[in-house]
């Protein structure tokens, strides 16, 4: 049946689609260190200039459509035959040494896929992920918590981004994984390169090579991780389909991790409606959790989908095969939605939505929680080290990653290890 809100039909006549701005007018840089030092001000100024469609720029002459309205983002997250995800046509056009194709570029993953495609790897992630004893994760990630706060708590200063939610992400991982450390090293290093789309290609290059030794590693010496879980699911995985559900879980579960950590972190160290209220037992680190998914969710821009023909939506024609990328960040901070306070309402779209939502939703708040619980149980009376305003935030137009987190406290003595 017929959507009624897109047309199935095209214009006659010369195309002057060119996204919300007619095609010629000014974008919006999403690359720009201003944009990453305040995207809610640049979100503000968006919708007051563009309404709920955004004609941007992911990388110099790299267009795309934003979508900042959250009931737009409802429609076309759940419109998969409008809005398809695969992104193939599209790429034949970009350089190959452009900094965000690693992020954008098509591989055999379900959130790049439709059909049965889709449906073959959506189940072989799922079933790798659901078989993890989240029970035994809960007691392993306070054990790395623990070690890691033994090893800055005499010192009464640390940067959490370095010193913690880096550390832990990368260990937790590297465990789900059954990574080794030097493996999961260059892993991690090639990951942050891709998402800040510095070196993004070397960066996908090395991702490649070390997720490849992996996979071999596993295939000799299987063991109980997602890793060996995959390469025995009746999908039967080939090499490369390997690597990039491997690779896709990796992104998901270190970058993404440690920015949902750190930011709310940020948040319960800056709010006064969780500085105090948290540490008291008021609020619970989840309601903290769920402000940072609604505010500053660590992948703040992304659910790309690329429309086979131009399309009509709120007024405005989208060109085919140009990347739609939903705004979580802007979404979630859309007035039409975001009044009042927020606590305990889990309706934002950081998990995204539909046939495309993060399997592991559980698993990363499990991690978050536990983290951030050992860290305030440790060091109750830590304080953010420098003003908020001069915090420093990676570039990038996919993530809202903090480039550092310096916290003083007073000097505890270690904990007992587990």
């Amino acid at each position: 049946m017929t959507n009624p809100h897109y047309p199935s039909h095209t214009q006659s006549g010369p195309v002057d689609y060119g996204s919300p701005n007619g095609g010629d007018g000014p974008r919006v840089s999403m690359y720009s260190p201003d944009f990453a030092a305040d995207p809610h001000r640049a979100y503000r100024e968006m919708r007051t200039q563009y309404g709920s469609l955004v004609p941007v720029d992911l990388a110099p002459g790299v267009p795309a459509t934003l979508v900042i309205g959250y009931y737009t983002a409802i429609r076309v997250l759940h419109d998969h035959d409008h809005f398809p995800a695969d992104p193939r046509t599209w790429q034949k056009n970009i350089p190959a040494d452009c900094p965000i194709l690693p992020m954008l570029g098509w591989r055999p993953i379900a959130s790049r896929s439709a059909g049965a495609e889709y449906e073959r790897y959506r189940q072989a992630i799922t079933a790798s992920i659901d078989e993890v004893d989240l029970h035994a994760l809960h007691d392993t990630v306070e054990q790395i918590a623990v070690q890691r706060i033994n090893t800055f708590c005499q010192a009464g200063t640390a940067d959490l981004i370095r010193q913690y939610a880096f550390p832990v992400a990368f260990e937790v991982v590297n465990l789900l994984l059954g990574c080794p450390l030097e493996i999961g090293q260059r892993a991690a290093t090639a990951m942050a390169a891709m998402f800040e789309g510095i070196d993004a290609d070397s960066g996908n290059e090395m991702l490649s090579e070390a997720l490849r030794e992996l996979i071999a590693l596993k295939r000799a010496e299987p063991g109980d991780d997602i890793t060996s879980r995959l390469l025995r699911h009746p999908a039967r995985l080939d090499e490369a389909e390997m690597l990039h559900q491997v690779a896709g879980f990796y992104a998901a579960a270190f970058e993404l991790q440690q920015n949902l950590t750190a930011n709310t972190l940020l948040l319960i160290l800056t709010d006064d409606r969780f500085a105090g209220d948290v540490l008291a037992g008021s609020l619970s680190t989840r309601d903290a959790l769920d402000e940072v998914l609604f505010s500053d969710p660590p992948l703040a821009n992304f659910c790309a989908s690329y429309p086979r023909q131009p399309i009509l939506i709120n007024d405005a024609w989208l060109p085919a095969h140009q990347p739609v990328l939903v705004s979580m960040a802007g979404c979630n901070n859309d007035p039409a939605i975001r009044t009042g306070d927020h606590t305990g309402n889990r309706s934002h779209l950081a998990w995204g939505l539909g046939p495309h939502a993060c399997p592991a939703r559980s698993m990363a708040y499990l991690i978050a929680e536990d983290a951030i619980h050992q860290l305030l149980d440790a060091l109750p009376e830590m304080r953010l080290a420098v003003p908020v305003g001069e915090i420093a935030w990676r570039p990038g137009p996919f993530h809202r990653a903090l480039a550092v987190l310096p916290v003083d406290f007073s000097p505890t003595s270690p904990m007992t290890a587990f």
